[in-house]
């Protein structure tokens, strides 16, 4: 122990005996044999000079473990990538506690969960999650303005999902940086909207809807798998809006206004000429009926004739001359009891002397003809 540190302890402690005048001068204050006094460690018993000196070794390495910090802990959803004298490693480091010597070598975690970049101009709250512009995790930029096929601008709103391919990463922050997201997704997407879109007129994006976001998103997961390496794993690319120029808007509206009026016009000739079938069948309907009902009618008395006609035929052939005969003699009879109480009367005899006979009551100015016919 150095001599200033031993008159120092000395002075703590007065009442124990002074070394020998040869130990204070040897420079080893006491340390050199393990039977003099020596330093009294706080926590009991004495200390030689070699432990003191192991002490303080163990005293700046744990401040130094501390202050330097030579480990690092990858989280889950991470990789780290270890540096040495500015060589990235080729094999990441897995989730875990790693070590790494301060100075000549660090470790830098690096995120490979999904991500997400936004195009839109809508306002959202932003939160930060390390990095700059980021909404949740989510990465923000105003929507993508693009020209249509004639020169129109139209603002498109995209959603882009990703995450960063583990195996590769090391080499992947090697080539591009940390800002490979800009580099890879960010410029290839904005390229291929613009390609896309001028391909149509922006009164015909709408009804395209579909099909320029499948287009897309084709295009784009080719243009990230081609790249070499494949560093970044594309997991889909969402269309959520397009926005039109005020003026293709208002004429929109106004063919949409123009459609529904035809649509209503259409629904209701329908309507119309549904109605005019109905109407028909029932006038169908009517007519059959009546055509039945006439039919049945004249079956009616056609059947009525025919039995009419067979029972004159019947009639005709049992008349005979003494039947006849017969009934002239009742029919007169009855005239005779007709003169008995009106004897005025006038009285027509057919030629031959047949029935029908035809009286006549010549007091009343109504003149009466009875017909009768057995």
């Amino acid at each position: 122990m150095p001599a200033d540190m031993n008159d120092y302890f000395k002075k703590r402690k007065p009442s124990q005996t002074p070394p020998p005048e040869d130990d204070r001068n040897s420079g080893n204050g006491g340390g050199g044999s393990n039977s003099g006094p020596g330093f009294q460690s706080p926590f009991g018993g004495n200390l030689g000079g070699k432990g003191i000196v192991a002490l303080v070794i163990v005293a700046v390495l744990a401040l130094g473990f501390f202050v330097l910090k030579p480990f690092a802990i990858i989280n889950s959803g991470e990789v780290g990538i270890k540096v040495t004298t500015g060589k990235f490693q080729e094999k990441p480091l897995n989730p875990g506690l790693h070590f790494f010597i301060p100075v000549f070598e660090k470790i830098i975690p690096v995120n490979t969960r999904v991500r997400m970049i936004t195009y839109s101009n809508q306002n959202r709250p932003s939160v930060s999650e390390g990095y700059s512009r980021y909404e949740g995790g989510l990465k923000r930029n105003p929507a993508i303005r693009v020209m249509d096929s004639r020169g129109l601008d139209v603002d498109i709103d995209l959603a882009v999902q990703y995450h960063l391919r583990p195996e590769t990463a090391p080499r992947t922050i090697a080539t591009w940086g940390t800002a490979w997201e800009d580099k890879i997704i960010n410029t290839k997407v904005r390229e291929i909207v613009r390609d896309v879109i001028g391909k149509y007129a922006a009164e015909n994006l709408p009804q395209k809807r579909t099909e320029i976001a499948k287009e897309i998103q084709d295009r784009v997961r080719r243009a990230v798998e081609s790249i070499p390496g494949k560093p970044v794993v594309l997991d889909s690319v969402e269309l959520r809006n397009i926005e039109l120029p005020p003026k293709i808007k208002a004429k929109i509206e106004e063919l949409q206004a123009e459609k529904q009026n035809v649509m209503i016009a259409e629904q209701q000739k329908d309507r119309a000429k549904r109605e005019a079938e109905r109407k028909a069948e029932i006038a169908r309907g009517e007519a059959q009926k009546k055509r039945i009902e006439a039919q049945g009618h004249a079956d009616k008395i056609r059947i009525e004739a025919q039995a009419q006609a067979q029972a004159n035929k019947i009639i005709a052939e049992s008349l005979t001359t003494d039947l006849l005969r017969l009934e002239q003699i009742k029919t007169q009879k009855g005239f005779n009891e007709a003169l008995r109480v009106n004897k005025d009367a006038r009285i027509f005899l057919t030629p031959g002397g047949a029935v029908p006979n035809i009286w006549v009551d010549a007091k009343g100015r109504e003149q009466k003809a009875v017909s009768s016919q057995q």
